[in-house]
């Protein structure tokens, strides 16, 4: 893939909140774990875990837990951490670096969706209890961030969130520090 298709791919990435009743193939599902597995993770520790939930019950389920999730998918991945393995190696609880691992894990999830085709989007607002009870999650897993997929519904209205604005390069970096500021 050359470098263009890769920042186009960027570029034209949205989220996707409400869907089709398409079922998301397999070799999709398996292709976004990849990217996921491929993520940057500190350490190359790879402290999260990756729930998929295809169930139609267990997504509605979820649903009720899970403000923000505005439409109901067709698949979804549910991000965890696991402490047991963050103990293991002698992490600190509640170490920075596992919850980079959780936005880079679904970030490359998300990129991967939109480059086959697929609807994707991030939810971090849920019942962290509820989603454990109801996907009978051990002690040590923590469910930190769902990614929902499935094929885009033709219209998307934006519900509780904001259009995307184009924001200038300009105005999210500095270069050298912060000029003005003592």
């Amino acid at each position: 893939m050359s470098a263009e298709a890769v920042l186009q791919n960027i570029r034209t990435r949205r989220v996707t909140r409400y869907y089709t009743d398409q079922p998301v193939p397999r070799e999709h599902l398996m292709a976004v774990l990849e990217a996921g597995r491929w993520a940057p993770s500190g350490g190359n520790r790879r402290l999260h875990r990756f729930i998929v939930v295809q169930d139609p019950v267990t997504i509605r389920l979820l649903n009720a837990v899970t403000p923000g999730m505005l439409g109901v998918p067709t698949a979804l991945v549910v991000i965890c951490i696991d402490w047991a393995k963050v103990a293991q190696i002698g992490c600190k609880p509640h170490h920075l670096g596992v919850y980079i691992d959780v936005g880079t894990g679904a970030e490359n999830m998300l990129l991967s969706a939109h480059a086959l085709g697929l609807g994707a989007g991030p939810v971090t607002s849920f019942s962290k209890a509820g989603v454990s009870m109801i996907l009978n999650l051990p002690e040590w897993l923590t469910p930190e961030m769902m990614v929902c997929l499935g094929y885009p519904a033709p219209h998307q209205p934006f519900g509780r969130t904001l259009p995307r604005r184009s924001t200038r390069l300009d105005d999210l970096v500095c270069w050298e520090g912060f000029p003005g500021h003592s």
